[in-house]
Formats: C-alpha cells, structure tokens, sequence
C-alpha cells in the first residue's frame, strides 16, 4: 500500500497539444485531455480572428487564475465577493516583461478582509510560475507528429 501525503498531493504534469485548423492561424489546443480550446491571429496577420491570438492568454490566464483564487477563498469564508473583477495589463515589448493587475473589489469588505484577499491574489499558481520564471527544453521532429510523453 502507498503512502499519501494528504498536505501535498501529488504533482501532475500539465499538458497541452496545438493542432493547425485546415490552412489557417487557428489552431484547436487540447488541455490535459479533457478541455479544448481555439486560438487564431487577427485578421491583419493572416488570421481569421475566431479566438484570441495565443500570447493574449497570458494576461487572460493570470487574470482568471487571480480571480478564481479570490472567488474560492471568499466562498469559503461567506464573503460576498459580486462584481469581483481583475484586469491584467501585461507589456510583451518590455524587458524585464511588465505586468499591472488591478483587483476590483466590491463595496463592504472590512480592511482585514481586503488585506487577506490581496495576499491571496498573491498565491495564483499562474502568477508564482511567472515569477519563477521557466526554462525550455524543446524537440522538433519531422514526420508524423509525436506525443509529449514519448
């Protein structure tokens, strides 16, 4: 019998595979097997613009990760968190990147309530990896497309 550690699960890879639509920019992207969605380019750049370009889902990603992480913590605790809104500004041109978060708050929180929130923003995994940074191993194989296990 294995032994769980039930304070931290275990790590799961998470996964996404891009496949081209026809003779487009849009591209249909399989997530962890169980989600898909469609990115394409604007129209000025050959695209049909049926989906955000996909370097707008960083700042969509970091956006959705701070509120769901807000909206999760204040349904725990009962705190009405109607009309919770995140806006994510994020530069691609600027080096080191540069990214503004605005956190809109409703009315009637109390100032420990407010200060728990913004530490819980804090926590998005999208925002911890982005802090951390990356590094990047990369394969190119010619012939029949390859799995990201093998």
């Amino acid at each position: 019998m294995q032994d769980h550690d039930t304070q931290n699960p275990p790590v799961r890879t998470l996964t996404a595979s891009a496949r081209r639509v026809g003779n487009t920019l849009r591209q249909e992207v399989d997530v962890n097997g169980r989600h898909v969605i469609a990115t394409d380019e604007p129209q000025s750049l050959g695209g049909g613009d049926t989906g955000p370009a996909p370097h707008e889902l960083l700042p969509a990603t970091l956006a959705s990760c701070i509120a769901t992480m807000i909206s999760m913590y204040g349904e725990r605790r009962g705190w009405p968190l109607t009309g919770l809104n995140v806006e994510v500004e994020y530069d691609p041109e600027s080096v080191p990147r540069h990214v503004e978060v605005v956190v809109n708050l409703p009315d009637g929180l109390a100032a420990d309530q407010v200060e728990r929130l913004r530490r819980v923003a804090d926590t998005c995994p999208v925002r911890r990896a982005m802090e951390a940074g990356f590094s990047f191993e990369e394969r190119l194989i010619a012939g029949a497309p390859a799995s990201l296990t093998a």
